[in-house]
């Protein structure tokens, strides 16, 4: 009986650890109109598979406010000017929010220390895989980094910078991918495990180049160190600058990578390009919002009207001005009651203390949306069913205890989750 048991964990543990692996090959799909991606073909085999044991969690007021604002988003496409592309969107949502629910339930089978070591596991193995990649790349180039938009295995050569992208395709969502990873180490730095994986994920996320992306790291660190106790921190500050001294060296004279020299020329070049372009497309949705104030130009179709105005079919590269723009003020009245419900719900729960991690990843997310277009994503959907889970595992336990002091009666056909 207990070998039975042991085995079912096993298999869970594992489970839970090749799903969250598969949500960080975005690199790997079958695009049909939008990305069929691994982790997606993966879901749904399971749900055939567990379809009679597969049920539903009672939703939380942030998943309420989810769907309330995606069902928005959607409404803006029936008034579109090109109806197409907010049909594909909403398509996209509709497989994304199925994949969403089937994913909750996945993880909503184990336990709370279940989850993390499938993410610590995942972190360790995407990072190496993305290193793996990208020292390939290096050697199919030559070491050669003239080039603009190349792409060999895990490197992309963007105006001469040889940015690692790993199992991903572009270097900026790359770091959005390992901000969970390295939240999580972060905040569980004591095992050697963990040790490895946060210096994997500042290494990796180093070669990408990515200015916002290594920002928004650096604000996250900031945090961590002043939320409780800054001097317990320096003996963990310490060894990273050691142990990342150690990797610069090996990159610089083995690598032949000038780390600092292009990290100082990608600053640098923040005057001269205007974050990518990043500042241009900016404008272009503010003025697009301005034109269509309260229900915006319709859903996903900023890349329409900007191939047409301008002659590229860029995004925003700022969720919450493609949200503007796409749907006005009251689409984005939707998300922001829907990411404060969020955050309210990591305040009211006390997972900000019991799970810090949680809370970091959150204002990782919320600070990247500023320079990425993520109104649907693997890794963001990913973060939110795990919070589900811990919000429901958190409140299991509370009815438990307070059932325990005789508040709750005890029922005995009470289903264990």
């Amino acid at each position: 009986m207990d070998q039975g048991i042991m085995i079912r964990k096993q298999k869970a543990s594992f489970t839970l650890f090749f799903l969250f692996l598969l949500v960080t090959m975005a690199n790997y799909y079958i695009y049909i109109g939008f990305a069929i991606k691994p982790y997606l073909i993966f879901s749904f085999l399971y749900l055939l598979v567990h379809i009679s044991s597969f049920y539903f969690q009672r939703l939380h007021g942030f998943e309420v406010a989810m769907l309330i604002f995606y069902l928005m988003y959607s409404f803006t496409g029936a008034f579109a000017l090109y109806p197409s592309a907010s049909i594909r969107i909403l398509l996209g949502i509709i497989l994304y929010i199925a994949c969403y629910f089937i994913i909750k339930s996945i993880i909503g089978r184990t336990n709370n220390w279940t989850i993390e070591r499938a993410i610590a596991d995942a972190g360790v193995l995407f990072n190496t895989l993305s290193l793996i990649l990208y020292l390939i790349g290096l050697q199919r180039l030559g070491f050669d980094f003239e080039g603009d938009r190349i792409y060999e295995w895990g490197v992309m050569l963007d105006r001469n910078y040889p940015r690692l992208i790993g199992v991903l395709q572009d270097p900026n969502y790359f770091v959005f991918y390992n901000t969970l990873f390295f939240c999580y180490f972060l905040c569980h730095s004591k095992s050697m495990k963990n040790k490895v994986g946060l210096l994997l994920c500042i290494l990796t996320n180093l070669l990408t180049f990515s200015r916002g992306g290594l920002l928004v790291l650096l604000i996250i660190l900031c945090l961590y160190i002043l939320k409780d106790k800054p001097l317990k921190r320096i003996k963990l500050l310490a060894g990273m600058v050691v142990s990342l001294s150690a990797a610069v060296y090996l990159a610089v004279f083995y690598m032949k990578l000038d780390l600092f020299s292009i990290l100082g020329s990608r600053i640098e070049d923040l005057a001269e390009d205007g974050g990518s372009g990043r500042l241009e497309l900016w404008g272009r949705a503010w003025d697009f919002f301005v034109s269509n104030k309260y229900l915006g130009i319709g859903a996903y179709n900023f890349p329409e009207y900007n191939s047409f105005q301008y002659g590229d079919s860029l995004q925003v590269h700022n969720t919450f001005l493609e949200i503007l723009s796409e749907s006005g003020l009251i689409g984005i009245s939707c998300f922001g009651v829907f990411i404060l419900t969020v955050f309210m719900q990591l305040i009211q729960s006390k997972l900000y203390r019991n799970k810090p991690y949680l809370l970091l990843v959150f204002f990782g997310i919320i600070l990247q949306m500023g320079f990425l277009s993520i109104i649907i994503n693997d890794m963001f959907f990913l973060y939110l069913a795990i919070l589900s889970t811990y919000l429901h595992n958190e409140r299991n336990k509370s009815q438990i205890n307070q059932r325990g002091t005789g508040i709750y009666p005890v029922h005995s056909a009470e289903k264990n989750e």
